[in-house]
Parts: structure tokens; C-alpha cells; sequence
């Protein structure tokens, strides 16, 4: 397997170390299916990790950008967030309406106490980290199952 090539603000550690232990590990998790799905797919060389709107953000060329993060106000949630002008959220939910939860057309929401479904997490991740490859087909080349 390829090593795949990491580029990190020293914020996103910081940030990542004012959360309380429960929802850092859960956001660690996530974080870390995000780079387990690039480093699986060929044609992602490199990431960037950084802070966009306060938040851990994950940047490829040819993909949108991927956002995790938990707050304050639904404190037994936390999600990934995409850009909600692309067709990820309306595609993922035609195919995944009864694996995920989704908040309007820009996030997947996951419950603290609950598992992620990690398989069609990761299905998810790979289409937006190739967005811009996919964008033009049916229902982003994912299959409807």
C-alpha cells in the first residue's frame, strides 16, 4: 500500500485536545477512516489537514472537503459535514437512507453511543475525496443497492 502524504496544521492537534475524552476519541475515529480511505484509494497522493470554520477539515485536489466536529448544543452527536451545495448529502441519503442520519444536505450525523457503519462510512468518504472525478455521473457512480 501506498504511504500517503500528510500535510497537518499543529491547530487541528490543539483543537482536537480541547474536546473531552469521549468526543476526541470519537472525532480520532473519524479521523482516522478518513485517512485509512485515502490512503486506499490510488489516485489521492496527498491530503491537507487543516482548520476551516473552526473545525477539522480534510482537503485532496479533486475532492470537496470533508469536515468533522461535535457542539455544545447537541452534545450526544457529532458529524461530517460537506459542502452543501454538491450533490454528496442528496446522493448519499438516496442510497444510504437507512444506514445514516443526515442533517439537511450537509452533514452525515452519527449518535455518541452508537457504531458507525464503517464499510458505508468509508463509500462515502472515497466519493467526496473524488468529487470532482465523479460529479458528472449518476448518482456519483455509487451503486444503489
Amino acid at each position: 500500500m501506498k504511504a500517503l502524504e500528510i500535510t497537518t496544521d499543529p491547530e487541528v492537534e490543539l483543537l482536537f485536545n480541547k474536546y473531552n475524552k469521549r468526543v476526541r476519541q470519537k472525532l480520532l475515529n473519524l479521523r482516522r477512516i478518513i485517512l485509512e480511505t485515502a490512503n486506499e484509494s490510488e489516485e489521492i497522493k496527498s491530503m491537507e489537514e487543516t482548520l476551516k470554520w473552526g473545525e477539522p477539515s480534510y482537503l485532496v485536489k479533486n475532492g470537496s472537503t470533508l469536515r468533522i466536529d461535535w457542539k455544545e448544543k447537541k452534545p450526544e452527536q457529532y458529524a461530517m459535514y460537506f459542502k452543501c451545495t454538491s450533490k454528496l448529502v442528496p446522493t448519499f441519503k438516496a442510497i444510504y437512507q437507512r444506514t445514516f442520519e443526515f442533517e439537511g444536505n450537509r452533514a452525515i450525523v452519527f449518535q455518541m453511543n452508537a457504531e458507525i457503519p464503517k464499510a458505508e462510512l468509508k463509500n462515502c468518504i472515497r466519493i467526496a475525496l473524488t468529487y470532482h472525478k465523479v460529479k458528472h455521473l449518476p448518482l456519483l457512480g455509487m451503486d444503489k443497492k
